[in-house]
């Protein structure tokens, strides 16, 4: 079974960064595409960026948020800058699976809290 554990989270004034980070218990080389999702208050799960094996990325908060891997430190990695309010949620890592609402997902971890506020 694969567990994924999130760090990083914390609260940050607007226009702040954040780096969080993800570790897997297997080896994410075995995974053909990662994720970063978040859950906003009283909003469902949504994406926010996704890396495959090839490098390809998808980016649905283009230009603020940067996805990224250490394959040595088996470790993915979100790079949050010009933090918003609206950005405030809890943070996962997964498996991106393209073809399956993300409401199918399997074993979230418990999520790192992103709190943006003055």
């Amino acid at each position: 079974q694969v567990q994924f554990v999130e760090s990083g989270g914390g609260l940050v004034q607007p226009g702040g960064s954040l780096r969080l980070s993800c570790t897997c218990s297997i080896d994410i080389r075995r995974i053909y595409a990662m994720g970063w999702f978040r859950q906003r208050p009283g909003r469902q799960r949504e994406v926010v960026a996704t890396l495959n094996d090839s490098g390809r990325i998808n980016y649905e908060v283009p230009g603020r948020f940067t996805i990224s891997r250490d394959l040595a430190k088996n470790t993915l990695y979100l790079q949050m800058d010009s933090l918003k309010p609206e950005d405030t949620a809890v943070y996962y890592c997964h498996e991106f699976l393209p073809l399956t609402p993300i409401g199918d997902y399997k074993d979230w971890g418990q999520g790192t809290q992103v709190t943006v506020s003055s």
